[in-house]
């Protein structure tokens, strides 16, 4: 497992060079991962627009910020990811805004479909689901904890639907969008925040 995380951080990208390629796929007309359809080309331009957005207005609170750039242990969040992935679009920004906040924090991300062996040992519930946040100590190599695919709020959401409908609608994707757009990244401010008080 230290030797699989090792070599998926040894081989990651920075946020900038992320958002870089999302760039030149749009251009390209293209998408990562193994699924090159219209459908996942589309999804890729749509993140990219959303993630332009969220980059330019995310607000992480005084408070909020008092409490990551007070985090001395250094740390690697290393994420798996994919361009055509909307939840990832959300989340992305937000864990990079909080990241800028303080030099312990190292985000770093990987492709899901790149890094097959790495996502195996981080499923949820034996789902490939993404963005996957692995936080990891970066003076034992430890991993201290684990976040997403989605926000809490957001993931008791689609369970409740789940539960009622069996499956999740197109009607409903749309209604989850509407609830990122309205959250502005609140609630995985606050979701993070909790857990960095639990692995301290």
């Amino acid at each position: 497992m230290v030797q699989i995380i090792k070599d998926s951080v040894d081989k990651s990208m920075s946020y900038k060079t992320y958002r870089e390629l999302t760039n030149k796929l749009v251009e390209n007309e293209s998408t990562t991962g193994k699924d090159k359809s219209d459908d996942m080309v589309n999804y890729t331009k749509l993140n990219d627009q959303r993630m332009k957005r969220w980059d330019k207005t995310v607000k992480v609170s005084d408070n909020m910020k008092e409490e990551f750039s007070s985090l001395n242990n250094k740390q690697t969040w290393l994420v798996i990811t994919e361009s055509w992935c909307g939840d990832a679009a959300h989340v992305l920004p937000v864990l990079n805004k909080l990241a800028e906040l303080n030099e312990n924090i190292n985000l770093k991300l990987v492709l899901r479909d790149e890094n097959e062996a790495l996502m195996n040992l981080f499923l949820t519930n034996g789902g490939k689901a993404i963005p996957k946040l692995i936080i990891i100590d970066e003076a034992t190599n430890n991993v201290v904890n684990t976040y997403g695919p989605r926000p809490s709020e957001a993931t008791k959401l689609v369970i409740d639907y789940k539960t009622k409908h069996g499956k999740l609608t197109p009607e409903f994707k749309q209604d989850l969008q509407l609830w990122y757009n309205k959250n502005k990244g609140q609630n995985i401010i606050n979701d993070l925040k909790n857990l960095l008080t639990v692995s301290v």
